[in-house]
């Protein structure tokens, strides 16, 4: 295991990012978990271990960068799956407060399982649709910062988490190296949810192009938004 955990410390350094050896302890004891629960449910096609901690820890961490986590109090991570970049964050940055969002029980019992085997503390795990979570003013409108690295296009994305986000806060949507287009499609419905594109970070991570969009919440989102479940993806804003 010692091999295993100066290869997670140099990995993640890679990107930017120190960390101490019980955090890189942290991760390995992740890593286990997850391939172990993936034998049974579907959580990542990516298994091997160097792969994971590359293409799922190290590009997890790569927002810290470009963003001061010194800023965030709370954030939220919609659709997060088996818990990216969600947990990874948590792990380096322990005092933010993390709601994990994601649609599927089963999905939840294991990031609950996560967070209570690395002793994660304050971490509130989700089972619900996002569309329908934005309308609960408990999480409306309520994080300094709200993640996403899914497969939605931005327009389709923002409309799913925008609704998060105070005014003031952040909107940091993962995505391809391949983003300039996409974006430009997304213009209108950035500015019509209330938000402004902040930056972008463009960068290699090993074999794959990555991006990181930041947009800021300069404006509450209309009440009219998210629309019902499975509308913004068969009708996006345009």
């Amino acid at each position: 295991m010692k091999e295993e955990i100066s290869y997670i410390i140099e990995e993640i350094g890679r990107v930017g990012v120190d960390i101490s050896e019980i955090q890189a302890e942290q991760f390995y004891d992740y890593y286990e978990l997850l391939v172990e629960r993936n034998k049974v449910m579907n959580l990542t096609a990516i298994t091997d271990f160097k792969e994971v901690v590359k293409k799922h820890f190290a590009d997890s961490l790569t927002l810290l960068r470009i963003h001061n986590m010194d800023e965030v109090r709370n954030m939220i991570d919609v659709g997060t799956g088996a818990g990216f970049p969600g947990i990874p964050l948590k792990i380096v940055c322990p005092d933010v407060k993390l709601t994990l969002l994601d649609s599927l029980g089963k999905r939840v019992k294991f990031l609950e399982d996560v967070a209570g085997k690395l002793d994660l503390r304050g971490v509130e795990c989700v089972h619900s649709r996002t569309e329908e979570l934005a309308g609960n003013s408990y999480y409306r409108e309520q994080y300094d910062l709200v993640t996403a690295r899914a497969v939605a296009a931005m327009n389709v994305l923002s409309e799913y988490c925008l609704p998060y986000v105070k005014i003031g806060g952040v909107f940091a949507a993962y995505k391809s190296g391949t983003i300039e287009e996409e974006l430009a499609a997304a213009e209108r419905a950035i500015y019509v949810l209330g938000g402004k594109v902040r930056a972008t970070e463009k960068f290699q991570l090993d074999d794959m192009g990555r991006s990181i969009v930041l947009i800021e919440k300069t404006r509450k989102t209309p009440k009219s938004y998210p629309r019902k479940a499975g509308t913004p993806s068969r009708s996006p804003i345009i």
